[in-house]
């Protein structure tokens, strides 16, 4: 038999710097992921959130966004990551340790071809940009004191929890089977939950604020609702962790439901008020990116449209008409409405997983021996194994009671603590005023603001020009 020899070109062979085990393809894929994702919050949801509220909350609600990515950042490499992916400390949690040791950092992550820098970094994106969610429920309101506790207190005893136990491969939910392709469960319910519930505690807006909030800039608005949308290809196109065939299926099944669920949410609008809503129909685009989140890379073509059908209507119902008629949704002032485009969208992606989720889909995503069991139960009643169907969305369906009691329970808890130390809500003059008072910083300086316009008559009727200078002072007009 004959040996043939070849030698690797000098930019793949392995070298300390690439181990044989480093996917350098894998790698690069991942780190661009991780930045799309980063972008979604910097400057995406900044943006954003900066436009789509009344002008005098631009500031406030933008720096929201922008310190909470910040501090996630230095909370995740001191502790949170360990404690979300780390070694075993209790039954639902990772041990706390810090993740900045160089010899750490490239070794081989626990999926075996990335480094655990790549790993740390692209899981930073998503924990911060589900604080950030959370910030959507509280803006023109919050104490951004209080703001600053509660992001690394809610990180590292909400979000680690949730993460460990459905992503992390020790996880208690993961080892039962749900199914969470990239985050419905651990970003979308948990940040609108835990926004909800945090927004019953903080208390509302002013009442001027809550009659009227209209956007301060609407184009800038859809600015950062596409850095939103497209950064979604690497939200799911990133999950598994590799350049693959079912990477390239979750990025088109994001985009389908995305834009279906535009579409539908859209429709619903012109029929039942008569015009086409720029603010409904981004609404739409945001419930269609958070149902197919759960269920991205593990369902066919023709279900991505199907839950973009039902994400452009069920979350649209529940706030176009159960919000006004449910007495605690009426009582809770959430300003983006995170509780119905990322609870009520999160669910019924989770659900919606558990009815369509594809076996052989689920094999060349999960890689584990023990694939069968991730079966959706349409598939199981169709191949006979309508048991198994009806257990994988029992599960689902037990991933959400789990999310939304720990999310109500922690989140109820830290509100309480921060507000032993520092009020939650703003003080009723900084209320009233909005960014100057509470950053002494305005969004826009225009005339026309709440100030006088003293118009300069630059005309020799009226006055000599230019004018005279009075005791040294730069005259300006």
């Amino acid at each position: 038999m004959s040996t043939v020899n070849f030698t690797l070109p000098s930019n793949l062979a392995p070298d300390e710097a690439s181990p044989e085990w480093l996917n350098k393809g894998d790698n690069a894929w991942q780190l661009t992921a991780a930045t799309l994702v980063g972008l979604q919050s910097v400057p995406g949801l900044v943006i954003l959130y900066g436009s789509i509220v009344k002008k005098k909350w631009a500031v406030n609600s933008a720096f929201m966004a922008l310190y909470a990515f910040a501090a996630v950042l230095v909370c995740w490499v001191g502790w949170g990551y360990r404690m979300s992916f780390g070694d075993k400390f209790i039954h639902f949690l990772g041990m706390p340790n810090v993740s900045l040791d160089a010899e750490y950092l490239i070794k081989q992550t626990f999926i075996g071809y990335l480094p655990n820098a790549t790993m740390i970094y692209f899981q930073f994106v998503f924990a911060a940009i589900t604080l950030i969610l959370v910030a959507g429920a509280l803006l023109g309101r919050m104490n951004f004191l209080a703001w600053m506790l509660f992001v690394p207190l809610w990180l590292t005893f909400s979000y680690t929890i949730t993460a460990y136990s459905i992503w992390c491969p020790d996880g208690w939910l993961s080892k039962r089977g749900i199914i969470d392709y990239s985050g419905g469960y651990v970003i979308h319910l948990s940040s609108g939950v835990a926004g909800f519930t945090a927004a019953y505690w903080v208390g509302p807006r002013a009442t001027r604020d809550r009659e009227r909030f209209p956007p301060n800039n609407i184009l800038l608005m859809l600015a950062g609702a596409g850095l939103l949308w497209m950064g979604w290809t690497g939200f799911n196109g990133g999950d598994p962790y590799t350049v693959s065939t079912d990477a390239s299926l979750a990025v088109l099944n994001t985009h389908v439901c995305t834009a279906t669920s535009l579409l539908t949410w859209l429709m619903l609008d012109i029929i039942f008020f008569g015009k086409p809503s720029v603010i409904g129909a981004t609404q739409g685009m945001i419930t269609g990116l958070v149902c197919i989140t759960p269920a991205a890379g593990v369902v066919q073509g023709w279900a991505a449209i199907f839950m973009g059908m039902m994400s452009g209507s069920i979350p649209w119902y529940t706030m176009m008409v159960l919000h006004k008629k449910i007495w605690l949704l009426k009582q809770v002032d959430d300003t983006m409405a995170v509780f119905h485009t990322h609870a009520v969208a999160g669910s019924l992606g989770g659900i919606l997983t558990g009815l369509f989720a594809v076996p052989k889909l689920n094999r060349i995503f999960y890689m584990v021996d023990n694939w069968q069991h991730y079966i959706g139960l349409l598939y199981g009643l169709h191949s006979g194994r309508s048991r198994a169907g009806f257990k994988q969305l029992g599960v689902q369906l037990l991933g959400i009671v789990f999310v939304v009691c720990l999310n109500v329970t922690m989140t109820s808890a830290i509100c309480f603590l921060i507000n032993l130390v520092i009020p939650l809500r703003l003080a009723e003059d900084e209320l009233q005023i909005g960014d100057d008072a509470i950053h002494g910083e305005e969004a826009y300086a225009l005339w026309g603001d709440g100030e006088k316009y003293e118009s300069t008559k630059l005309n020799s009727v009226y006055e000599e020009f230019p004018p005279a200078s009075k005791g040294g002072e730069v005259q300006m007009a």
